[in-house]
């Protein structure tokens, strides 16, 4: 698999992680097709794996590589980085603000962003969108890094990373798809809104890789951008998302295993 990634264009590396992460996804709104309930506590402990994977991708895979890239084009390596932290931060928080978007298992008059109208269906669904977007950019620079020749980034390491990120996506599409069906949505239209959400990774993916490899001095500030926006998402939803049915130690042993395999297949392939 490695060769094969290898011999592709990086936009077209990206591409592919990108619909990988995304058919993930699918794959958990698929189960909606054969059941129409779901055990609350097996949720709670897939979300909180979900936030592991995510905040072990932003140190293992992308602020490692973007603070050993840094120490070779800048005088002050941090600057960029914590730049590039801060600005990842500042941007999912703004669109968190900005954006109409529900949490997961929330009644519809608890939706966050601006004033809306919209569908609670449509609300979850941009409600997991701002989780995959940083994602997406992730996988993104992660490619670009390698096409880039940046010694720290390995094709292993940003496949890892794609890897990760998918297998986490599937509580994702299954926590949109599942409260939809128990609501009486048909089983399909479900599925649906599940999968839809992951549409943005393959998009953003390929805009970070375009991105670093344009305006290679960008990396080790891209790198961290994702980064921040990642841990951001993980701080503001995934993990109150997780814990918000009383199933703390479930969530928690998801979150440590998460992190744990994601640290793993990071520094295993890598």
């Amino acid at each position: 698999m490695i060769d094969f990634f290898s011999s592709l264009h990086p936009a077209a590396q990206a591409l592919l992680a990108g619909c990988f992460t995304w058919g993930v996804t699918a794959l958990g709104a698929s189960v909606v097709f054969f059941t129409r309930g779901f055990n609350q506590r097996l949720l709670d402990g897939m979300l909180g794996f979900a936030g592991g994977v995510m905040i072990a991708a932003s140190f293992w895979s992308l602020l490692i590589p973007a603070l050993e890239l840094a120490e070779d084009l800048v005088a002050t390596p941090w600057l960029p980085v914590a730049a590039g932290f801060a600005a990842g931060w500042l941007f999912l928080m703004v669109l968190d603000r900005l954006i109409p978007h529900l949490h997961i298992g929330l009644p519809v008059d608890q939706a966050e962003g601006v004033p809306s109208s919209l569908h609670r269906s449509t609300l979850l669904v941009l409600a997991i969108t701002l989780h995959n977007i940083p994602e997406g950019l992730a996988i993104g620079v992660a490619f670009g890094a390698v096409a880039a020749g940046i010694p720290a980034a390995t094709m292993a390491g940003a496949i890892a990373l794609a890897i990760g990120i998918g297998i986490q996506n599937f509580p994702e599409g299954l926590a949109i798809s599942m409260p939809l069906r128990r609501e009486g949505m048909s089983r399909f239209r479900s599925f649906t809104y599940g999968q839809l959400s992951a549409v943005v990774e393959p998009v953003a993916a390929v805009f970070g890789a375009a991105v670093v490899l344009l305006v290679r001095p960008l990396l080790p500030f891209a790198l961290a951008f994702a980064a921040g926006a990642m841990v951001f998402v993980v701080i503001e939803e995934v993990i109150p998302e997780s814990l918000h049915h009383g199933f703390e130690g479930t969530a928690t042993g998801g979150f440590l295993t998460g992190f744990l395999i994601m640290m793993i297949l990071d520094v295993g392939l890598g």
